[in-house]
């Protein structure tokens, strides 16, 4: 009963609302000055650039906070407290240095060492930090978990990055080492995409929502605050790990990097395309959000009914048995469908591929193409080797989406173990989805999400020919033998190499797995 006092959250009586500035306000800004006349050529369209490389990705949201004359919104699932998390809020810092409104809005799940930080943050003049469906308890945090689940347990996996009203990265990087290829044991294969034109008004429009919600509470009513030299350490922090060698390839991106040069100069090669953001009710952590306000409800209404292919990219793909059942369906009917999601080596999370697991044999006999991308960069090992010769390792290939059409080029992974995290749709070449939302039930049900709708045949077809030329020969293809059992097939070096059972995968891990297959979870994955 004591605990279950301490999860009571402050009132938000005192609490100030504020809203994004339109682009009539900000047209005066580098951004606005260049933006304007572009989409005035493009009546309705929004402009659209892919972020496929993890140095690149980070660069950009540097420049673009570099960039920023008026105001900064910054809306995320995950900021780590590391080097690249360092790197980027000291960005934030630098830009209320010179005056621009910067407001943060985080979940509170994965904040773990970070309180200090975000109260630092908010002690400055131009920042304000607020925490969504905020952890009450705050060590350790582990007990709301126990005496809060049903709320806790719903989160705010939303990432966006919006700039001056005239620019917005969104997709499904969080902020940290593994999203930005800073580490060397783990890391994470993602996708963003810059958009500016008319979808940047309504990215505005929901951090708002968002922003003004009933579970948005200002870090000042969680978290003490910080001391009146914090900010002076912070900033010191800060230049103490640019001088970290493991920072110089940031500092190079950064330095390197002409895009938001070429942005701002209009020299850019945008994709322009009429593009819808779909996003979750913020109400929906609450249970307040009715069922034609999810992400799901829209996806489900704007795509309509496939009629050729669907090429589907998800890192955490549960499709559960309604799931597959419409899989099924759809594949009966004719349209072709692949899928790419982790193999068990791969994925961060077991729970989820026992999720994903037990519904692959209906989903393959169904005649559904699945793939599962490999761990190891340099494939497959010598002694998982089963078939005849030469068995030489495959050079690790990542899917670098430029808009030149073509995936090209070697990853800067560097040995890591590399788990896909991008989350994207292909629909008859003519539509893409790109965004933070799963094709798992936490996804649809639990958490709330943001993603674009872009009606563009020229992405979509690259999608297609990601996974006809590139999909292959960086993944598992899965298969049933004549006698329903799987295996699994990859190429190396034109080599077919064929596993029996999970690629990669230790005994225990696959024992794992299999014993969470059996539990009552799915509805949590």
């Amino acid at each position: 009963m004591i605990l279950a006092g301490c999860t009571a959250l402050p009132e938000l009586n005192d609490r100030e609302s504020s809203q994004a500035l339109t682009t009539s306000h900000t047209s005066d800004t580098p951004l606005g000055k260049t933006i304007k006349p572009l989409a005035q050529e493009h009546p309705g369209d929004s402009g659209i650039y892919l972020l496929s490389d993890p140095h690149e990705a980070f660069a950009v949201r540097t420049l673009l906070a570099d960039a920023a004359q008026k105001t900064l919104d910054v809306q995320y699932y995950i900021w780590r407290n590391d080097l690249t998390g360092t790197l980027m809020m000291d960005s934030l810092r630098a830009a209320a240095d010179r005056g621009v409104r910067v407001r943060v809005l985080l979940d509170d799940s994965a904040g773990v060492g970070f309180d200090e930080v975000l109260a630092t943050l908010d002690a400055h003049d131009n920042i304000e930090v607020r925490l969504f469906n905020p952890l009450a308890i705050r060590f350790p945090r582990w007990l709301n978990y126990i005496v809060d689940f049903q709320r806790v347990n719903r989160r705010m996996h939303n990432k966006s990055f919006t700039v001056d009203s005239q620019a917005t990265i969104i997709g499904g990087r969080n902020i940290g080492d593994e999203y930005f290829a800073a580490t060397t044991d783990f890391q994470f294969s993602d996708l963003d995409v810059i958009a500016v034109g008319p979808v940047v008004g309504d990215v505005a429009s929901d951090f708002d929502a968002y922003w003004n919600s009933e579970s948005a509470y200002p870090v000042s009513l969680l978290i003490p605050s910080a001391q009146p030299e914090a900010l002076t350490k912070l900033k010191q922090d800060a230049i103490t790990t640019k001088a970290n060698p493991q920072a110089r390839e940031f500092i190079t991106a950064m330095h390197d990097s002409n895009l938001i040069t070429e942005l701002i100069n209009g020299n850019i090669n945008l994709e322009w395309a009429p593009t819808r953001m779909i996003s979750d009710d913020p109400g929906k952590v609450l249970d307040l959000a009715t069922p034609d306000r999810t992400v799901a409800a829209q996806l489900e209404q704007i795509l309509g009914e496939p009629e050729s292919h669907i090429e589907l990219v998800s890192s955490y793909f549960v499709p559960t048995r309604s799931g597959t059942r419409i899989l099924t369906e759809l594949a009966e009917r004719g349209v072709s469908i692949r899928i790419l999601t982790n193999s068990l080596s791969a994925t961060d999370v077991a729970a989820v591929h026992a999720g994903y697991a037990k519904r692959r044999r209906p989903l393959l006999q169904a005649g559904i193409e699945l793939y599962e991308m490999r761990a190891n960069p340099d494939g497959p090992s010598r002694r998982h080797l089963r078939s005849s010769g030469s068995g030489r390792h495959a050079r690790f290939r990542t899917w670098r989406w430029g808009l030149a059409g073509v995936p090209s080029g070697s990853g800067p992974f560097r040995g890591a173990s590399t788990s896909l995290h991008a989350k994207t749709l292909s629909i008859d070449d003519r539509q893409i989805f790109v965004g933070s939302f799963n094709f798992d039930p936490r996804s649809a049900e639990l958490n709330t999400e943001l993603g674009f709708i872009i009606d563009s045949p020229p992405l979509s077809k690259l999608l297609t020919r990601t996974f006809m030329d590139e999909v292959p020969r960086t993944s598992y293809q899965v298969h049933l033998d004549k006698d329903g059992e799987l295996y699994w097939t990859t190429r190396t070096n034109g080599d077919t190499v064929r596993f029996d059972t999970e690629p990669e995968a230790s005994l225990w891990r696959r024992v794992w797995v299999g014993m969470l297959s059996t539990l009552p979870i799915e509805w949590m994955l």
